[in-house]
C-alpha cells in the first residue's frame, strides 16, 4: 500500500503519535489516533443513523484525533482528491 505521510500531531510526545496518511492507490484517508474511553465508544455504538445498523462493526474502530490536526486532515483530503483526479 503506497502511503503518503501527511503529518503527525505537533504536540506528540514519545508515547503518543496521532498521524494522518493518504493511501494513494485506494484513495483513502488513513488515521492513527487515540482509543476512546468506554463511554465514548458506547455512545458512538448506540448512535442511530437511518439505514445503518447500530453498533461499531468488529472490523471498524472509533478513534480520537486532536482538533489541532485539522490542517493535516484538510491536506490529506486535498491529496486524496488529487489522486482521484489522476485516475
Amino acid at each position: 500500500m503506497p502511503l503518503l505521510f501527511i503529518g503527525i500531531d505537533p504536540n506528540t510526545g514519545d508515547d503518543e503519535s496521532p498521524t494522518v496518511w493518504v493511501d494513494q492507490e485506494k484513495r483513502e484517508l488513513v488515521f492513527q489516533g487515540w482509543k476512546p474511553g468506554p463511554e465514548l465508544e458506547a455512545e458512538c455504538a448506540a448512535f442511530e443513523v437511518p439505514g445503518h445498523a447500530v453498533g461499531v462493526p468488529d472490523h471498524e474502530a472509533v478513534i480520537r484525533i486532536p482538533a489541532r490536526m485539522v490542517p493535516m486532515i484538510r491536506e490529506a483530503c486535498d491529496a486524496v482528491e488529487r489522486a482521484a483526479a489522476v485516475q
